[in-house]
C-alpha cells in the first residue's frame, strides 16, 4: 500500500487519480473527516485523519505501508517540521521508500515556500531513506482562478508584470509522473525536475487561452500591493499572504524558467501543452 500525505488537496487527490489507474493500493491521509468520502469515491483502499505533527496519527498512517508520497499543504509555515515528524514515523514503521513533492528551483531563498523545500531535501538526503524528490513547476490549473473574468471580460489578471516568463505544468502530468516513480524501482535517489512548457509570457499565457475560448484574451498586470489587498479582504491568513507576495516579486524578477526534457522522458511521451490544457478545459466547461 502506498500512503499520500495532504491528500484532499487537489495534488493528493491527481496522484490518488494516477496511482488507482495504475492499480496501485492507497491509503488517504488529510486534516480533515470532511474529505474522506471524496477520497473514497476517487479510490482511496483506507483514509487516516490526523494532523501532519501528531505522532500518533502518523504511526497508524506509516504502519503497513511500502511507500510515501509526501505533500505539504501549501506554503505551510511548519515544512520542515511536518517532514520531520514524517520521517520519524516511516523509521519506525520500517518504510524505507519515500517520494516528496518539492518545487522547481527551490534553492531561490526569495521564495521563502521554495527555500523551506530546499531544507526538507537536505533533511531527506542524510535519511536513510529510499528517496526521490519531484520539483514541479507552477500548474497549468493556477490560472484557472482567472477563468470566469477571461470568459466574462476577455482578461487575464497576474501580480506581476505580463513579460514576465514561467514554465508551466499540467497538474495530471505531474501525479503521472509521481505514480510512475512510486511503482517503478528504478527512480530511487533521483531528483526530477517536472515542467512541461518553455518560459511563456502572460502574453503568451493569455493568447493560449483565448485561442481555445475563441476569443481575444488580454493579459494585464496589477501590483502587488492591490492583490494583497484583495487578498486580506479574502480573509487570507498573513503568513500564505506574505509568502506569496514574495513569490510574485520574485517572478517580476526572474521568472520562473524550465526545461520539459526530463518530464516528457519520465512520461514516455510530449508533456501536455498549454494549449492542450486551454482546450481540454474549454471543452469541459461547454
Amino acid at each position: 500500500m502506498i500512503l499520500v500525505t495532504g491528500a484532499g488537496g487537489k495534488t493528493g487527490k491527481a496522484v490518488l487519480r494516477a496511482l488507482v489507474t495504475r492499480s496501485a493500493s492507497v491509503r488517504a491521509f488529510v486534516r480533515s473527516s470532511a474529505h474522506e468520502a471524496a477520497l473514497r469515491t476517487i479510490g482511496a483502499r483506507d483514509v487516516v485523519v490526523g494532523a501532519m505533527d501528531d505522532p500518533q496519527a502518523l504511526a497508524r498512517a506509516t504502519h503497513g505501508i511500502r511507500a510515501i508520497y509526501h505533500i505539504c499543504p501549501n506554503v505551510s509555515p511548519h515544512e520542515m517540521s511536518f517532514a520531520k515528524a514524517l520521517v520519524d514515523a516511516a523509521t519506525s514503521s520500517g518504510v524505507a521508500r519515500l517520494v516528496y513533492h518539492s518545487v522547481l528551483h527551490p534553492q531561490v531563498e526569495a521564495m521563502p515556500h521554495h527555500w523551506s523545500k530546499l531544507r526538507v531535501e537536505e533533511m531527506l538526503l542524510a535519511s536513510r531513506l529510499d528517496i526521490t524528490i519531484l520539483q514541479p513547476t507552477a500548474y497549468m490549473q493556477n490560472s484557472l482562478a482567472e477563468w470566469d473574468r477571461m470568459v466574462r471580460d476577455g482578461i487575464y489578471r497576474v501580480p506581476y508584470p505580463i513579460e514576465t516568463r514561467l514554465s508551466l505544468v499540467d497538474l495530471d502530468d505531474v501525479a503521472e509522473a509521481a505514480a510512475i516513480v512510486l511503482t517503478n524501482a528504478s527512480h530511487s535517489h533521483a531528483t526530477y525536475e517536472l515542467v512541461g512548457t518553455p518560459p511563456l509570457s502572460q502574453i503568451e499565457i493569455a493568447d493560449a487561452f483565448g485561442r481555445a475560448l475563441k476569443k481575444p484574451i488580454h493579459a494585464e498586470a496589477e501590483t502587488v500591493e492591490s492583490w494583497d489587498t484583495r487578498a486580506r479582504n479574502a480573509g487570507m491568513e498573513d503568513h500564505a499572504r506574505e509568502t506569496l507576495t514574495k513569490m510574485f516579486r520574485a517572478y517580476a524578477r526572474d521568472g520562473l524558467k524550465g526545461n520539459s526534457n526530463v518530464l516528457g522522458w519520465l512520461l514516455g511521451r510530449p508533456p501536455t501543452s498549454l494549449a492542450g490544457f486551454a482546450a481540454r478545459i474549454a471543452a469541459a466547461q461547454a
